[in-house]
Formats: structure tokens, sequence, C-alpha cells
């Protein structure tokens, strides 16, 4: 197991790894909206969803991996009704064939933050 660990993305705010390779497979934890230079959050739904794909972009090309080769993701966000704006700004980070992807509403995130996206990819 190798973890991997980028300046491009905002340090882990707990007890984790930014993401973890195995054989060759990267989980990457989720990623909210910080700005990785400022650890200041993006206002709004739009500039978080773009944020926090941003980050996990990073995560994933530390570890070697292409972003082309993410193969799941899960988005987490605290309003459904911003499903269409985060598909809109997630379309234009991903090509196809898209990567599978579930998307759920959840109550809260970590420092108030509005969606919080997380991947796998190959090597």
């Amino acid at each position: 197991m190798k973890i991997i660990q980028t300046n491009n993305a905002p340090a882990a705010v707990g007890p984790y790894s930014q993401a973890v390779e195995i054989d060759n497979l990267v989980f990457a934890s989720g990623q909210i909206a910080l700005n990785p230079a400022t650890g200041e959050m993006a206002e709004g739904i739009e500039a978080q969803a773009h944020q926090a794909l941003k980050n996990a972009q990073a995560v994933i090309e530390a570890s070697g991996a292409k972003w082309e080769n993410v193969i799941k993701t899960t988005v987490f966000i605290t309003n459904i009704d911003d499903f269409g704006k985060v598909n809109e700004i997630y379309a234009t980070y991903f090509k196809q064939p898209y990567p599978a992807r579930s998307c759920v509403e959840v109550s809260k995130l970590p420092k108030g933050a509005l969606i919080e996206v997380e991947v796998i990819a190959t090597k």
C-alpha cells in the first residue's frame, strides 16, 4: 500500500490520507471545495463543484494515474436540487466513456461544504 499526498489539494482535515494506492487502484478520499493555496472555501455550488473536482483531479494525478482512468465517483451534495448544476459542471471534467457514479444528498459535509467528490482510478 502506498500513501498519496500532494500540496495541490487541501491537506486532510482528519486522520486519513488524501489517497491510497494498492496494486493498480487509487482510492481518493472525498474532496471538498477548499482552495489548497488559501484554505478558503469556494462560494456557491458551481464554484464549489469546480474546486472539489479540481482537488480530486490533483490527488489522482499526484498518484501517477491519469484523470481519464477514473472508474468510479461518488458525489455528495447537501441539496439535491443542485443536481442539474452539478451534472453540467461534472460533464466538463469527464469524457465518454464516463466513470460509474453515485450522487446522494446528505444533511451536512465537513466545514459547511455544499459538495464532496471521491474517486477511484486505475493506473
